[in-house]
């Protein structure tokens, strides 16, 4: 199997190239410079990488041509940004995926699998839903606002007949993170997170990064054409998962749970302080907005049609943990700022 891959070194697409892989098939990956960190990474693992890049429409066609199937696993993924990043992340999520499925059909592809989000479906409430809820809510994010535009457009090119499967990842977790969820983490760990956080009823379904790169490829290798897959794992509140969180070593534990609008009010000035000081606003009025929301999602119809599996919350946090413990270690630098970063890894 010829396979054409973009967003092959962000966080989802390094262990999904290793999960396509595994499968004995032949990886193209989509890359902006081959002499990053990641792109050594990608070839150590024995992938080609082509140069290129989603908002470039034609830069695609070389390494799409040919392929048997596609996988459009792009995106650009921060909270709290700015105008400029606003625009980037319209650019890549949105622009980005039509581009590339409008090649995948113009190129006659006979199979493409686009990697969506959850957030397409908005807000669950507290209720268990799957692959048939409707957006009851409107967007809270302008990341879940282009994601929820890129999914309304692989939909449409489901309609004008592209074989494309949609999946559909709930909220992901893993060591080595660039989310707000990976900084806060790092933040735990290096003890300098306050005993203070906000919604603690809010309930989610997170999944396990290298479990969802597998049921991606599960979804490229037998899922139904035409489908939408959920990947899901088990669903725990906020504050049990900051439960887990203090079993580990690390600050101090959550003693006092602000109300959502003073914890946004606190975050607003904190935004372009973490600019200057070079890194994603993680600390913003849009992540108290994207942690405010239930996102209570079932991976049912995944588990029976391609004998997809997760791995327990419980587990998934402590190997995380233990995980970034590890690569705290690694560390050349020890300033703040390199220790709140995700590591660049080539290996």
């Amino acid at each position: 199997m010829r396979v054409f891959l973009t967003g092959g070194t962000g966080f989802i697409g390094q262990p999904l190239t290793k999960a396509l892989l595994s499968r004995g098939w032949q990886v193209n990956v989509l890359v902006r410079n081959v002499d990053s960190p990641q792109g050594r990474a990608l070839n150590k693992m024995g992938v080609q990488c082509v140069v290129g890049d989603v908002t470039d429409r034609e830069s695609l066609r070389a390494g799409m041509s040919g392929a048997e199937l596609v996988i459009h696993n792009a995106g650009h993924y921060e909270y709290g940004v700015d105008a400029a990043g606003r625009k980037r992340m319209q650019a890549v999520n949105v622009t980005g995926t039509e581009n590339v499925l409008s090649l995948a059909l113009e190129l006659d592809i006979p199979r493409s699998v686009y990697v969506s989000s959850t957030l397409a479906f908005g807000d669950t409430g507290p209720h268990l839903r799957d692959e048939t809820f409707e957006r009851q809510v409107s967007c809270r994010t302008w990341y879940e606002q282009t994601k929820t535009d890129a999914h309304v457009i692989a939909q449409q090119y489901q309609q004008r007949g592209l074989p494309l499967i949609i999946t559909c990842p709930n909220g992901v977790i893993g060591p080595n993170d660039h989310s707000p969820n990976g900084y806060f983490l790092r933040l735990y760990i290096n003890k300098l997170m306050p005993p203070m956080a906000w919604s603690p009823g809010v309930i989610i379904s997170w999944v396990e990064v290298h479990d969802l790169a597998e049921g991606i490829a599960l979804a490229a290798e037998k899922g139904r054409l035409g489908e939408t897959y959920i990947f899901a794992g088990e669903a725990i509140s906020f504050r049990e998962q900051l439960d887990y969180w203090a079993r580990k070593p690390g600050a101090l534990k959550v003693k006092f749970w602000l109300p959502s609008g003073m914890a946004a009010a606190f975050f607003w000035p904190l935004e372009p302080l973490q600019r200057l000081a070079g890194l994603p606003a993680f600390i913003s009025r849009e992540t108290v907005a994207a942690a405010a929301g239930n996102f209570y999602f079932s991976s049912e119809k995944a588990q029976k049609e391609l004998g997809w599996r997760h791995c327990s919350a419980e587990e998934m946090w402590s190997n995380t943990i233990d995980a970034e413990i590890e690569l705290q270690a690694k560390r050349q630098k020890r300033d703040l700022m390199s220790r709140l970063k995700p590591l660049a890894l080539d290996s």
